[in-house]
C-alpha cells in the first residue's frame, strides 16, 4: 500500500470523500489517504493528524516525498485537537476500535462545526460509534462492509440531519448490525455474524465447561445475543 495504491479498505473510505473538501484524517499513519486523496483530486487540502511521534514523522515524509506540502499539513496531536474550529469539512477515522472512535469525537466535539461528512472506520464496536452519531445528531447516511486479508470491516458514513431516521424499523438491531448493512444483507455481512455467532456459542461452551457458579446471568446474555443474530441472518 502507498499513497497510489492504498487497502481495499482505504479506497472504500476514499471513495466518500466530498469533491472540494477541506479533509482531516485523524489518525492518518503514513498520511497515504491524504494524500490518495489530494492526488486524485477527491479534495482540495488534507489536515493529517497523528499522535504518535513515529507516524507523525513518516507521514511528513510521505507528503515530502509526494511534493504536496502545499496542500498536505501533517499536525501532531490528539485526534481533533489538531484541527482548529469550522476548519474541516470532511473527517476520516480509520482502523481504530469504535469506543476510541467515540471517544475523539466527544473530545473535538467543538472541532465540528463545518463538518459537512464524517467517514468512520471501526475495526470492532460499531455500535458505539453510531450510538454517539445519534446522540450528537448525526445521521447515518450510508454503510459498507468488506472483507480484506481475512478481516471483516465496516465503514460508517455520516452527516447532519435526522439520526434516527435509518433506525425506524428497530433501534437496538440496528444499532448492533447497522441498518444499511442488514438491507444489503451481503455475502460479507452474513460472514462476519456467522462468525461472530460461533465465536458467542464457543464462550457459552467454556462457561459451561467451567462448571462455576454465578455464571447463569452472563451465559444467558450471550445466549439472547446468539438468538438475535439468528434472527437477522434468517433475513
Amino acid at each position: 500500500m502507498n499513497h497510489e495504491k492504498l487497502s481495499k479498505r482505504l479506497e472504500r473510505v476514499a471513495i466518500h470523500i466530498q469533491k472540494g473538501s477541506i479533509l482531516a484524517d485523524i489518525g492518518s499513519d503514513h498520511a497515504y489517504l491524504p494524500c490518495y486523496a489530494v492526488n486524485n483530486g477527491l479534495c482540495d487540502h488534507a489536515i493529517a493528524g497523528e499522535v504518535v511521534e513515529g507516524p507523525y514523522q513518516s507521514a511528513r515524509r510521505q507528503v515530502a516525498i509526494t511534493g504536496l506540502e502545499g496542500k498536505i499539513e501533517v499536525r501532531k496531536g490528539d485526534g481533533l485537537e489538531v484541527l482548529n474550529p469550522d476548519e474541516a469539512t470532511c473527517i476520516t477515522i480509520c482502523g481504530m476500535g469504535g469506543t476510541l472512535i467515540s471517544s475523539i469525537l466527544e473530545s473535538g466535539k467543538g472541532k465540528l462545526g463545518k463538518a459537512e461528512r464524517l467517514i468512520l472506520q471501526p475495526n470492532v464496536g460499531a455500535a458505539n460509534v453510531r450510538s454517539w452519531l445519534i446522540d450528537n445528531g448525526w445521521e447515518l447516511s450510508g454503510e459498507e462492509v468488506l472483507e480484506e486479508d481475512g478481516k471483516i470491516y465496516e465503514i460508517l458514513i455520516a452527516e447532519k440531519g435526522d439520526p434516527l431516521r435509518p433506525y425506524r424499523a428497530n433501534m437496538q438491531t440496528g444499532l448492533m448490525f447497522g441498518p444499511y448493512l442488514m438491507a444489503q444483507f451481503s455475502d460479507t455481512f452474513i460472514k462476519k455474524w456467522q462468525l461472530e455467532k460461533k465465536h458467542l456459542e464457543r464462550i457459552i461452551e467454556q462457561l459451561d465447561e467451567s462448571g462455576r457458579s454465578g455464571l447463569e446471568t452472563k451465559r444467558n446474555e450471550l445466549k439472547s445475543q446468539v438468538s438475535v443474530i439468528e434472527e437477522v441472518l434468517r433475513g
